[in-house]
């Protein structure tokens, strides 16, 4: 097996190695990852400039450009080798709910299966302990089943694990994703040279985490498992909408 790790926080960082690590013996491991922090980039590709690849002394390469970049070159050129599938992680923080439309993590990994090759986002729902082994260990586990997963070809799986060790994880859960409120607003910086600049502000309280929620399976101890459809068509809707449609005409 060939597998492919990719995220959004940049080469460095230390989810990345960690599931690199945790992985080994599964097979063959290339890494292909961004130069730089890329977190909130979504599916975003670089289309106005040439990419630039580069191999570091750990054997790891970075690319000048987003996470849906990074698997984009891997599976579709720059190596002669085809992968088996895609893994993108481990995230610093939790991808939960609305967070996956933002995700660079989420967006690897759909960037990945979009290329047809089976593939998965990983998070750690950070409390500051940085068990990431924990959640290269949820990885592998998922990795190392006999039998293949039937969830469609246009599916991702989104895995939050919680920040603790393994021991304690309470066990995993199928989940689908809760929704968080309104973001917070803007806040609004001075510049050294009088220029007004804005950070964007937080993500908002979660506002659907009921059970069967990833917020909730999480909360509970649980390693949350969802299964993201890329087709983002409201199919229930279908039927109003031409109705209301021909109605106005």
């Amino acid at each position: 097996m060939r597998i492919l790790l990719s995220n959004d926080d940049g080469v460095l960082s230390p989810g990345l190695q960690a599931l690199y690590d945790g992985l080994q013996g599964l097979g063959e491991l290339c890494v292909m990852a961004p130069d730089r922090d890329h977190s909130g980039a979504s599916n975003s590709l670089t289309l106005t400039r040439p990419l630039t690849v580069q191999t570091h002394p750990n054997g790891f390469y970075s690319v000048d450009g987003t996470p849906s970049d990074c698997v984009h070159l891997a599976v579709n050129g720059v190596f002669e080798q085809p992968f088996d599938r895609v893994v993108s992680g481990i995230n610093t923080h939790a991808n939960l709910g609305d967070d996956v439309i933002y995700s660079g993590t989420v967006a690897a990994a759909t960037e990945g299966r979009s290329l047809g090759l089976p593939a998965l986002a990983v998070s750690l729902v950070n409390d500051g302990r940085n068990h990431f082994a924990t959640a290269a260990r949820v990885v592998r586990s998922l990795l190392e089943r006999s039998q293949p997963l039937p969830i469609g070809p246009r599916c991702i799986l989104n895995v939050n694990v919680p920040d603790g060790p393994w021991a304690q994880l309470a066990g995993f859960r199928v989940t689908r994703l809760g929704h968080r409120g309104r973001a917070e607003g803007v806040v609004p910086v001075t510049c050294p040279r009088g220029r007004s600049r804005y950070w964007i502000g937080g993500v908002g309280d979660v506002d659907d985490a009921g059970p069967g929620t990833d917020f909730h399976a999480v909360r509970q101890g649980y390693v949350s498992i969802t299964p993201i459809h890329v087709d983002m068509t409201r199919h229930e809707s279908l039927a109003s909408l031409r109705q209301w449609l021909e109605v106005g005409l």
